[in-house]
């Protein structure tokens, strides 16, 4: 996903399933650490979350799709750990490829919002 600094507009993908389930950038987020280290509490760790909200996410993930997201193998000799599927590597790329497409297509949009904003005062309360 596209980098920003704090001080510079950014474009938040989120899709909204029915049922009240979601697909953001912190699902997104987690399976990019979960492809990276090989292990669903490691991916928890890097981003500041317990291995059970991981753990949750994850099983969201899973349940949100007709094939899962993510395999994980219980500890042992190997030591356990987990790798996305291939239908999980497809979705984290999808997902990629959808943001930088919005992104692009905001481009313009989005020069123009930063043009026109005020500039933000450190220590000021933000107005929505």
């Amino acid at each position: 996903m596209t980098e920003t600094n704090a001080n510079e507009l950014k474009v938040i993908l989120r899709i909204d399933f029915p049922g009240d389930t979601r697909l953001g950038r912190g699902k997104v987020q987690l399976m990019e650490h979960i492809r990276t280290t090989g292990s669903i509490s490691a991916a928890g760790r890097a981003m500041d979350m317990s291995y059970r909200r991981a753990w949750l996410l994850v099983d969201e993930m899973n349940r949100m799709f007709r094939m899962p997201v993510v395999e994980s193998q219980r500890g042992g000799k190997q030591g356990g750990g987990a790798a996305l599927t291939a239908f999980g590597m497809d979705l984290l790329a999808r997902m990629n490829a959808v943001q930088e497409t919005v992104v692009k297509a905001m481009d313009a949009d989005l020069t123009w919002l930063e043009e026109h904003r005020a500039p933000v005062i450190v220590g000021e309360i933000p107005k929505d």
